[in-house]
C-alpha cells in the first residue's frame, strides 16, 4: 500500500483496512500482466468518470511522486478524459493535477 501511494500508511481500525491492504495492495496491485503505471492509468480514468475527486486526490499525486506520470502526461490525461468523463469531472481532475504539479515544484529536491 505504501509503495502504491508513495507515503507511509498506518494500520486503520477494523477489518476494512486489513482487507484493503492485504488483498488489494498485496495481491491485486502485484499481479502479472500490467505495470503499476498501467493500473494507475486505468484507475485514474475510472475515478475521473465517477467524479471521485477524493480518491483522485490520492492517486494523482502518488502517480506523479512515483514517477509513473510526469507533468505533461498528467495534463494530457486531463484533456483526453474531459471529453469522455465530462467537462465538470475533467475540471476537477485538472485542479488536482495542477495542484499536484505546483506542490511538487515547491518541494525541495533530495539527492
Amino acid at each position: 500500500m505504501e509503495e502504491v501511494y508513495g507515503f507511509d500508511m498506518t494500520d486503520g481500525e477494523g477489518d476494512f483496512f486489513r482487507y484493503t491492504a492485504d488483498h488489494l495492495f498485496a495481491d491485486i496491485w502485484h499481479r502479472p500482466g500490467l505495470s503499476d503505471r498501467d493500473r494507475r492509468l486505468l484507475l485514474i480514468g475510472l475515478l475521473a468518470g465517477q467524479g471521485a475527486a477524493d480518491v483522485l486526490g490520492i492517486q494523482v499525486p502518488a502517480a506523479h511522486a512515483n514517477g509513473e506520470l510526469d507533468d505533461d502526461a498528467l495534463r494530457e490525461i486531463v484533456v483526453f478524459l474531459s471529453h469522455y468523463a465530462g467537462w465538470p469531472n475533467g475540471a476537477r481532475l485538472n485542479s488536482i493535477v495542477e495542484d499536484t504539479i505546483a506542490k511538487a515544484k515547491r518541494r525541495p529536491v533530495v539527492e
